[in-house]
Formats: structure tokens, sequence, C-alpha cells
């Protein structure tokens, strides 16, 4: 059994509900990180390096640790779609999204701080949205208000309402942090979950 404090380097109430699903203790730490993509990085490449970016800013304070950093673009006509943060942003955002399917791209990194060994892979989810009306978009937007959320909406909450077809490996990744490969990554790390 690997004795090792397990950290979250977010601070994502989504992603920690997630994280307490496995039943391990675990602390959490915001990490500072600037989430711009860069010019000419693809959705995925973004997603993956804010992930490592996020596991790495926290290393300092944790330097014997299993360190969970997650990021997560969604991609729709070769562009990208982050936190709308905004009640126009998201109306926008989900206008260009109805009836189309989006490609949510979500990266996990595991640290650990000890070794230096670094994992990292991605999770891909699309969705298809139904063919939404402005008046369902505000109706959706003023009960869940997602500004914080890539794509504009909770899958895990009335979200679920908007969306037509799903696919993807792991339905939590669409939330924010992908559980199937956390486990596989925490295995290969020695940690045993029962």
């Amino acid at each position: 059994m690997n004795s090792q404090l397990l950290v979250l380097a977010s601070s994502s109430v989504y992603r920690s509900e997630l994280l307490k699903r496995l039943q391990l203790p675990f602390e959490t730490a915001t990490p500072n990180v600037d989430e711009t993509p860069l010019p000419h990085e693809t959705a995925r490449a973004t997603s993956v390096r804010l992930a490592q970016k996020k596991a790495c800013a926290v290393a300092g304070t944790y330097p014997d640790a299993l360190i969970i950093g997650s990021d997560q673009v969604a991609l729709l006509n070769d562009q990208q779609l982050g936190k709308p943060l905004t009640h126009d942003n998201a109306v926008n955002q989900l206008r260009a999204m109805r009836g189309k399917t989006t490609c949510f791209y979500t990266a996990l990194t595991l640290l650990n701080s000890k070794t230096g060994n670094m994992q990292t892979e991605v999770a891909e989810n699309h969705i298809t949205l139904h063919n939404l009306s402005d008046a369902e978009i505000e109706g959706y937007l003023h009960k869940e208000q997602p500004y914080h959320c890539a794509g504009s909406a909770k899958s895990e909450g009335l979200g679920i309402t908007l969306i037509q077809k799903m696919t993807g490996d792991d339905p939590n990744a669409l939330i924010g942090l992908p559980l199937i490969l956390l486990v596989q990554m925490l295995r290969r790390e020695n940690v045993r979950l029962f």
C-alpha cells in the first residue's frame, strides 16, 4: 500500500466530489495556472499541458505526494470552448453547440512528486446537443448557471436534458475527472483501493 498523500490540484468542487467516490483520503490545493490556450495549440494539447502544469504547480508544496491535475477543453468546429464565465458567453456557446457534436478532451495527470514519475492520459467524450430554442437555452442557464463549466452545461445536473447523444470512455470525464483512468494510474503507483 502506498502511504503517500493524495493531492487534488484543483479548487473545483465537481472534481473533489468525483474523487470522493474512490473513498481515499486526499487534500486539495489550488494551482495558480494561466489557462489561456497557446497560439496554434490543439484542444487536446491545451488540456494535456494544463493538467500537467496544475500538478507541477503544487508539487513544491507537496514533495512526497501523488498529485492529480486535470483540465478540460471542448472543441467545436475547430474552435476551443473554455469556461464561459458570463451569461452572454454561455448563451453564445450553447447557440453554437445546439444540434451539433462537441468533443470534450479531459486530460488527467498523476505526478509522483517524490520520484518525478508523471503519467498523463486524455479521455474523450463526444456530446451532441438537441436543437435547442433560445428560450430553452435561457431557461436552462437561469436555472443552473453553469458559467464555470467548459461548454456551458453540467451533465451531472440539469444539463443532461440538453444532451441528445453522448459517447466516450468515461462519463465522469465529462464532469471533470476521468476516474477510470485515475484508478489505472493509481494502481501503477501501487495504491490499493480495497
